[in-house]
């Protein structure tokens, strides 16, 4: 489904690369390839040794680096960030890698997720005296990194991740190192590749290959790498590892290109259909997919029911990005002019109506109603993930409890509220056999909590939701 329509939207995408003397060139082409997990904001800092150099604004990548900015950028290392501006957190200061200066040494931070003790830890800085000049939750791991005591930045690295909790994927630069970490959990994906002698990192392995870089692994959960001209090393922060990877990366986020934990994305999608297909069959003359992500759930579901897949659904690609708005409003009003149906095929038909998930409904209703008025006979709604009925506190804008259709409403009322002849989810056992991923144990390493209510991590009182932000 499209995500700027129905508020399911990913904070962020993160790049980086170390030993390149196109380092900026480089990694504007990886956030190019990053730019569906963020569209809102972008930003490059660069390192040539001596000293750090940003550049960063709002909109789309190609628009922050027009008229030759990137040439202002010079440096054999960059990190790079494309940003979701999730309500109340937006603003040109938000923008990442977020660049703090000093006299003892530069650091530039780029960050993918959400710290659920973020409000708790910032509260406690303020009382020591910190200053902090953005609302994003990124900048306490700069004050905690520079209130650390240690000299050493790597210690002082190390330290500063302790105590921290949630979700995030870190590029930390100064101007003769690198570093990545991810959290105990993993809940984010990141990957580690190489360019000749460079050294490069991603969100998704689909940015390796628009740059032409070897995907090498995942980096682990738990894990600090340390990348400078000697070379790569990894040590850990903490060994207390409870792998639980976002569901919604496979089901919705990550660019179907992409490999998460060994897993391509299209396949699992796919799997995913084919699941849904074995739980909630349906008699049908036709089976579409909502672009663009649901596709693959769509050709998997009617491969295994032989009913024919079609293009019931186009997506506008040239709808200007005055129509991706936050407000419920806006996102109503665009979504006849982000999709049209294909009369010609889905006219007298019965369709199976595949999508990844159904938020708050609004948009799914619009949809089914499209259909019909380019005079489907039957709308059978088909979701390739169980419903979400939970809040995600790790960076994903969900809404809260009360905006969530699946909170408030049992399926059937879900049917009757879109306007749906037939309305089935995938189950959560369907979901982790489609993924396959092999772990054992109940959860398979994915986190389900916006499915289930149960979260990987602690969940504090004073958490704020990544669109409660201010």
């Amino acid at each position: 489904m499209l995500a700027e329509l129905k508020g399911l939207n990913e904070e962020c995408g993160v790049f980086g690369i170390w030993g390149h003397p196109e380092a900026a060139q480089i990694t504007y082409y990886g956030l190019h390839s990053l730019q569906h997990r963020g569209q809102e904001g972008a930003g490059i800092v660069t390192s040539d040794g001596e000293k750090l150099t940003g550049m960063k604004g709002l909109g789309l990548i190609n628009e922050v680096f027009a008229n030759g900015k990137l040439k202002e950028l010079s440096g054999k290392a960059a990190i790079g960030h494309v940003r979701y501006a999730t309500a109340g957190g937006g603003g040109y200061e938000n923008v990442q890698p977020l660049l703090f200066k000093s006299h003892s040494g530069s650091l530039a931070l780029a960050h993918n997720g959400n710290l659920v003790n973020a409000t708790q830890v910032k509260h406690q800085l303020e009382s020591q005296g910190s200053i902090f000049q953005t609302t994003s939750d990124t900048e306490v791991l700069a004050h905690l990194i520079r209130r650390s005591g240690y000299q050493d930045m790597k210690e002082a690295v190390k330290n500063a991740l302790t105590m921290i909790k949630g979700a995030y994927a870190f590029l930390i630069m100064t101007e003769n190192e690198m570093m990545v970490a991810l959290d105990p959990n993993g809940l984010r994906p990141l990957s580690i590749g190489v360019m000749g002698d460079a050294y490069v990192v991603a969100s998704e392995t689909c940015a390796f290959d628009v740059v032409g870089a070897k995907y090498e692994r995942d980096v682990q959960p738990g894990e600090l790498l340390i990348i400078n001209d000697e070379g790569i090393r990894s040590e850990r922060f903490s060994m207390n590892i409870n792998r639980s990877i976002c569901s919604m990366e496979y089901i919705y986020f990550s660019r179907p290109d992409s490999n998460i934990d060994g897993i391509n994305v299209h396949t699992a999608r796919k799997n995913l259909g084919k699941r849904l297909a074995v739980e909630s069959e349906v008699d049908a003359d036709v089976v579409t997919g909502v672009p663009d992500s649901s596709i693959s759930a769509a050709i998997g579901f009617a491969e295994l029911t032989g009913i024919p897949y079609e293009l019931g659904l186009i997506k506008n690609r040239y709808v200007g990005r005055t129509f991706i708005q936050p407000s419920q409003s806006l996102r109503e009003q665009g979504v006849k002019m982000k999709l049209s149906a294909v009369r010609g095929v889905v006219e007298g038909k019965r369709v199976v109506m595949v999508d990844d998930s159904i938020v708050r409904g609004t948009t799914s209703k619009r949809i089914v109603n499209m259909l019909r008025e380019a005079g489907a006979t039957e709308v059978h709604v088909r979701i390739s993930s169980p419903p979400i009925a939970n809040p995600c506190f790790y960076g994903i804008d969900t809404s809260t409890h009360e905006e969530l259709i699946a909170s408030n409403h049992t399926v059937e009322e879900i049917r009757q509220i879109i306007g749906a002849d037939s309305l089935a989810f995938l189950s959560v056992e369907g979901l982790l056999e489609g993924l396959g991923r092999p772990y054992e144990g109940e959860t398979r390493g994915q986190c389900l909590a916006c499915f289930t209510g149960r979260y990987p991590t602690e969940i504090y009182a004073d958490t704020v939701l990544p669109h409660e932000k201010a």
